[in-house]
């Protein structure tokens, strides 16, 4: 009897633990099955035409159009929810062909951004003086994310020091076994 009050109890919690479980925004919440990798795609943009993306990074710029905003992005790995992840690794860039307007404060350069849609192409611009094959991406749904909170350091916790010094410790170098002045 015990053994099936126990079983209970451990699959309520399952269920109600699962219920937490973050999802991705529901602008990208469909993910195609076989994502290509963007160096894939730039090798070979003429294969790739058509197929389904979710691809996300930190913008880089923001050119509006007459009717459309091309967003270049940054491209990095992301997450189980769609977000990039803050990494510096990159697999290169590519361009999001966003119908609308896009404010360029909002969609600032650093911001994180990602796409879902379909290939469209490359697009040829320069990066400096380099000029870059850009795969271009028409959007379906797009998802601006949060900036990420900025860890703040307590200021009545008292660090300890990186290591003993003269200017750490007053009893250098005989480091008296009582004194510890970031314990307190």
């Amino acid at each position: 009897m015990r053994y099936g009050i126990w079983m209970f109890v451990l699959l309520l919690c399952g269920v109600l633990l699962s219920g937490c479980a973050s999802r991705p925004p529901a602008a990208i919440a469909d993910v195609p099955e076989e994502i290509p990798v963007l160096s894939v795609v730039r090798a070979d943009p003429e294969g790739w035409q058509g197929r389904e993306v979710r691809w996300g990074g930190v913008i880089a710029a923001v050119e509006n159009r007459p009717d459309h905003t091309l967003v270049e992005v940054v491209a990095r790995p992301l997450d189980g929810r769609g977000r990039p992840r803050e990494v510096d690794a990159s697999e290169g860039r590519f361009l999001a062909h966003v119908q609308g307007f896009l404010d360029p404060v909002v969609h600032a350069e650093g911001r994180e951004f990602t796409v879902t849609g379909r290939l469209d192409g490359v697009v040829h611009r320069p990066i400096g003086e380099y000029r870059y094959a850009f795969p271009l991406v028409r959007t379906i749904g797009t998802h601006l994310w949060a900036p990420r909170p900025v860890p703040v350091r307590d200021p009545y916790y008292h660090y300890p020091p990186p290591f003993h010094s003269p200017l750490y410790d007053p009893w250098y170098p005989f480091h008296h076994p009582y004194y510890r002045p970031w314990r307190y």
